[in-house]
């Protein structure tokens, strides 16, 4: 398969989920879009990935790729009815350019925080096999706060409602990290706007210890990656016309 990745910060890339796709022989083709290239034709593309960023939706004038970026997602979605595969920044991403609200949380939500599958995750197939309740990852100060029509939630904790949606078959939005490596912390820190925010969510004490707790929880991240992206990648290839059915 061929993926087509949107990136906003070089250090926030698809991570282990990027070493599984590589080791299954699919593609990877990356955009800078932060680093000014250009978003190529959607239609050679079987999956869109979008990653996060220290960018929030709404900041068109300071950040102006996020127009094209939005369209794009738009289109891949609505009018090609392709997979889609948003995280974090991807994920608000997607609940923006389809017609939702994102908004700034009341507080910032950063480090180690358990989220619960609803009725509608524990029965997607993008989501068999994952636990009811899991541990996952936090990075963020916004949330979506209005679904699009026709998403719906498919994990939540009291932080954040949306931790993860649907929107139509195909468009999987994750609010939360399951990409990280073991460099993630440290790499994250150098960013000005994410170390700010890790430091006023948990206070320097807690902030200091974050890359060993996320040490220790990094095998149960890996797993629920390993669930998605072959979850996910099964759904699309189940669904891609046979020979005869192009013929």
């Amino acid at each position: 398969m061929r993926i087509l990745v949107f990136q906003h910060l070089a250090v926030e890339h698809t991570g282990v989920l990027g070493d599984f796709w590589r080791q299954a022989g699919h593609e990877e083709h990356v955009v800078e879009l932060g680093e000014g290239e250009t978003i190529p034709a959607l239609e050679d593309f079987d999956l869109l990935t979008v990653m996060g960023g220290p960018m929030d939706v709404w900041q068109e004038d300071a950040h102006p790729w996020l127009v094209p970026e939005k369209a794009a997602i738009r289109r891949w979605v609505r009018d090609m009815g392709r997979p889609y595969l948003g995280i974090c920044l991807g994920h608000q991403l997607l609940a923006d350019a389809l017609g939702g609200e994102v908004s700034l949380m009341k507080a910032s939500e950063v480090g180690l925080a358990p989220v619960a599958l609803t009725e509608a995750g524990r029965a997607d197939p993008a989501l068999a096999g994952v636990p009811p309740e899991l541990e996952t990852f936090q990075w963020h100060s916004a949330e979506v706060s209005k679904l699009p029509a026709g998403c719906e939630v498919l994990a939540a904790n009291a932080a954040c409602p949306t931790q993860a949606i649907r929107c139509g078959k195909w468009a999987y939005g994750f609010q939360y990290h399951m990409e990280i490596t073991g460099s993630t912390v440290s790499d994250w820190e150098q960013i000005p706007e994410y170390k700010a925010s890790l430091n006023e969510a948990l206070g320097p004490e807690k902030a200091a210890r974050l890359s060993t707790d996320v040490e220790a929880q990094l095998r149960g991240f890996h797993r629920t990656a390993r669930l998605l992206s072959d979850n996910l990648l099964s759904l699309i290839a189940s669904a891609r016309p046979t020979a005869s059915e192009k013929a």
